[in-house]
């Protein structure tokens, strides 16, 4: 056929599609259980091809939650953009988080079950602790501020936040249904609002 498109090789071939796939993969059977076999059978490729892109599984699991921390931090960088209070900045953080989320599930999937034991995951960690960080004095602000309840912990607070949006990866699924601004809707009026429905004065 003279005019047939060019032939783009066998899938997996790009580090994206690699790196989804070695996130998948990760969070199915545990990054442990994950071998360089598991990968190569899984993309149709072999390992040699695999370390054409990466140098090693732990590279793959640097880069794999690298993906979800790099997005999280990109929507701290906004923040300064953001006008008004700290609460405002706050709400702003928290709609970013659940679009991260939802545009890198298997990242952020990944990056929630890493339990420090290789130094890889110990760095992942130090990173979600600089995030949480952010998150609580971003609490603590709107709460001096007086734009959250005064009766309530601002770490507690911060800590239920995004525990609420981190347990998304257990149930969303990004087919059918609810969209990332419907959900991050969603989680703000849950996390700012309540769901009881108060009485008018």
């Amino acid at each position: 056929m003279k005019n047939a498109p060019p032939r783009r090789g066998r899938p997996g071939y790009d580090l994206e599609s690699l790196l989804t796939v070695a996130a998948r993969l990760f969070n199915e059977r545990g990054y442990d259980g994950t071998s360089m076999e598991d990968l190569s059978r899984k993309l149709g490729i072999t390992k040699s091809a695999i370390y054409h892109h990466v140098p090693s599984k732990q590279e793959l699991l640097r880069l794999a939650v690298d993906r979800a921390l790099d997005g999280l931090f990109a929507e701290v960088e906004k923040l300064d953009a953001v006008e008004g209070r700290a609460v405002d900045r706050l709400e702003h953080l928290v709609r970013g988080s659940v679009t991260v989320l939802v545009d890198r599930l298997p990242f952020v999937t990944l990056l929630l079950r890493v339990h420090g034991n290789t130094k890889v995951e110990r760095d992942a960690l130090a990173r979600r602790r600089e995030f949480d960080h952010i998150v609580g004095e971003l609490v603590t602000k709107a709460a001096a501020e007086g734009d959250l309840r005064p009766d309530v912990d601002p770490a507690t607070a911060a800590r239920l936040l995004f525990g609420m949006i981190n347990s998304l990866i257990e149930w969303y699924r990004p087919r059918g249904g609810v969209g990332p601004e419907e959900l991050a809707d969603a989680v703000v009026a849950v996390a700012f609002d309540g769901l009881r429905i108060r009485e008018k004065d």
